[in-house]
């Protein structure tokens, strides 16, 4: 059994505790009608982005997302929210280093170096990882954000009870066969259909990638056919999936919460890693952290 297994199985408790922590920690997080500017690197920036999409929907203020390296200087903004779970990744630290915004991380210590930088410190050590592929930290921290945004506990609740009956069914066999995953999410949704697919690059070295739903059939479309998938998160826009079927395609679209909807794409990158031999914990060129030297 890999790190990441564990780490995937998990999650659901992981999201319960973010919900009960809440309370403890609103204060250091946006507030309603701040500028807010949220950077990340890799996964990190990809629940940056479904962060961003889902405060600005709510109403809450304009929210943009970058990675770290670019975060724009031109720019001003009431606050700065950074993603990290190592804590030590450079782009990130200079990011907030240089910025004369209120700066908050999310991260799992206080001890790392980003807490140097930061006025505030989330801490969410009980989603810390062993292993270099982000699971759990990751999800862990968008449902706090995605609670602090105004979402009902209980709707947070049947989100971790449908990844507890992803966790609890079995794979489809059909998808251990694909050669290629086109990952599809429409508004907040592309953000994790971009982490799906880099789950999937990193653990199994699978070829995929991710666009948002209205426009895969701009182009991307001509790349599916018959022993390829096209993996939908959330509700599918008018058309879509028709357009798909057709092309022989095999279509992943269920009635799943997108994040509820990630562990299961979480769960098939381990299991294509381990059927290539590969081991999903340490994937080839990564380590946990990006931490530059001088010069």
């Amino acid at each position: 059994m890999s790190h990441v297994s564990d780490e995937i199985d998990s999650q659901p408790t992981a999201w319960r505790r973010a919900v009960d922590l809440l309370p403890s920690v609103r204060a250091a997080l946006p507030e309603p009608g701040e500028r807010v500017a949220v950077i990340g690197c890799g996964t990190s920036w990809f629940i940056g982005e479904a962060y961003a999409a889902l405060r600005e929907d709510a109403g809450l203020g304009e929210t943009d997302f970058f990675t770290a390296s670019r975060l724009s200087s031109r720019r001003t903004y009431d606050r700065v929210l950074a993603i990290s779970r190592s804590g030590t990744t450079t782009e990130v630290i200079d990011a907030l280093a240089g910025s004369s915004a209120r700066r908050t991380a999310i991260s799992t210590g206080l001890t790392l170096p980003i807490a140097e930088v930061c006025d505030d410190v989330v801490v969410l050590d009980f989603a810390d990882e062993e292993s270099v592929v982000q699971t759990v930290f990751a999800t862990t921290t968008l449902i706090l954000l995605r609670a602090s945004l105004g979402e009902p506990p209980d709707a947070l609740e049947r989100v971790a009870v449908q990844a507890e009956e992803v966790l609890a069914g079995g794979q489809r066999p059909d998808l251990e066969q694909v050669t290629q995953f086109s990952f599809l999410g429409q508004g907040w949704a592309h953000g994790i259909a971009r982490e799906a697919a880099l789950k999937m690059r990193e653990a199994a070295q699978w070829w995929t990638e991710a666009y948002p739903q209205m426009e895969y059939r701009h182009g991307p479309i001509s790349i599916a056919e018959p022993g390829r998938a096209v993996w939908v998160f959330g509700d599918p826009v008018p058309g879509l999936l028709d357009d798909v079927a057709a092309t022989g395609a095999t279509v992943v679209c269920d009635d799943l919460d997108p994040v509820s909807d990630l562990v299961r794409a979480q769960r098939l990158a381990v299991r294509l890693a381990e059927n290539a031999g590969l081991d999903p914990d340490r994937p080839r060129h990564l380590t946990r952290s990006v931490v530059l030297g001088a010069g």
